[in-house]
């Protein structure tokens, strides 16, 4: 047997690997950081042949409760990402699996590539509606890339869409692609009425060293970019840094910040009600934005999300908080499930990429809704 996790995503670490029923691994950490949860890594076996893979030492991972109820994802072609059998014992994964072919893929979610990622905004900046631009370098010299979409005009209105603030949350960047897709398709009847008066500038991916790194949560250096919206730095987030300088040239008037939770199996919004500066103008705001969504997809609802901050008490380091009271604008953290939709449950492969780009493309609906208010 070879199990290896050397390649873009990567994160595993073999305890042992006596035989196929005798598999006992660990997560290795974020660099400088406690936080450990994604997994990504390769088996290399004898096909038909039973597998017992156990992943070890859980109970003090991130979010320890992410592991109830979880399947994992596993591919042949890198392509297509299905669940298979997977038990927790509250400190023990435990995949049971039995291979068709003789290299398999396991993930903690689908993986997002950098290389697709490079080729995303490539083929993005293609479009006549599109250009990319350099926001500048991340602290591995990685580039930080926005797609500025639609006609920059002082009467436009500015929405602002981030993702994969935390690397391990794929299902962001699957996201965005497809809304981006829809944003960018001429024969789109959204899209094309949303750009007459409306410029979006989107960041795929925020933090694309943690990404590369197989990390969860964190930057190059341990940094969590949604912990630094208040005084980002140079040194420890200059992707929040560069991202902050250039919304202050633009404006914002609504804001999405897309992300994965690993516990709650639903796709929600959190919004920024314990802002000091929060109104009814903003609540009817955010209103229209999640009746729309609910009307155009069943993926989407509002009755299982985050508790609500109290009046004022708002975490002002967190990337929605702060952008909203900042610019006074809309703004949500977008959150979809690691495991499944528990009201809409798929038993083969989940909450997945497809579901992910499809929501994504729903998610104009409700940018259009709440345009027609601003």
């Amino acid at each position: 047997m070879i199990i290896t996790s050397q390649f873009d995503s990567g994160n595993i670490k073999v305890i042992k690997a006596t035989s196929p029923d005798d598999i006992l691994l660990e997560i290795n950490n974020d660099n400088q950081s406690e936080f450990y949860q994604w997994f990504h890594f390769k088996l290399v076996s004898e096909r038909f042949v039973n597998h017992k893979i156990c992943i070890t030492d859980l109970a003090k991972s991130a979010y320890p409760d992410g592991w109830k109820n979880y399947q994992a994802v596993c591919s042949y072609d890198r392509q297509e990402w299905f669940r298979v059998d997977t038990d927790f014992d509250g400190n023990d994964l435990t995949i049971d699996f039995t291979p068709e072919y003789d290299t398999v893929y396991f993930a903690y979610f689908t993986p997002y590539s950098y290389e697709r990622h490079q080729d995303f905004i490539s083929e993005a900046q293609m479009a006549f509606e599109c250009q990319q631009k350099h926001l500048g370098f991340t602290l591995d010299g990685r580039d930080l890339s926005l797609l500025v979409i639609g006609e920059e005009k002082p009467e436009h209105k500015k929405v602002w869409i981030t993702a994969r603030q935390h690397p391990g949350e794929t299902m962001a960047e699957w996201l965005v692609e497809g809304l981006v897709r829809r944003l960018l398709d001429e024969d789109d009847g959204v899209a094309r009425a949303l750009l007459q008066d409306t410029t979006f500038y989107i960041i795929p991916n925020m933090n694309p060293d943690g990404s590369v790194r197989g990390h969860l949560r964190t930057n190059a250096v341990g940094t969590n970019l949604n912990r630094e919206w208040q005084t980002p730095s140079l040194e420890k987030s200059p992707e929040v840094f560069y991202t902050l300088a250039e919304m202050q040239k633009t404006g914002v008037d609504m804001y999405l910040d897309v992300h994965g939770d690993e516990a709650l199996p639903y796709n929600f919004v959190a919004g920024s009600e314990g802002n000091p500066n929060y109104n009814s103008r903003i609540q009817a705001l955010e209103e229209t934005f999640k009746s729309s969504l609910m009307a155009v997809t069943p993926e989407f609802q509002d009755t299982y999300g985050y508790d609500k901050d109290e009046p004022g008490k708002a975490n002002l380091t967190v990337a929605s908080n702060a952008v909203g009271h900042r610019f006074d604008c809309l703004a949500y953290t977008l959150e979809m499930p690691f495991k499944d939709n528990a009201n809409l449950p798929d038993p083969a492969f989940g909450w997945s990429a497809p579901r992910c780009q499809q929501l994504g493309e729903d998610v104009l609906i409700a940018i259009r809704a709440v345009r027609a208010k601003l």
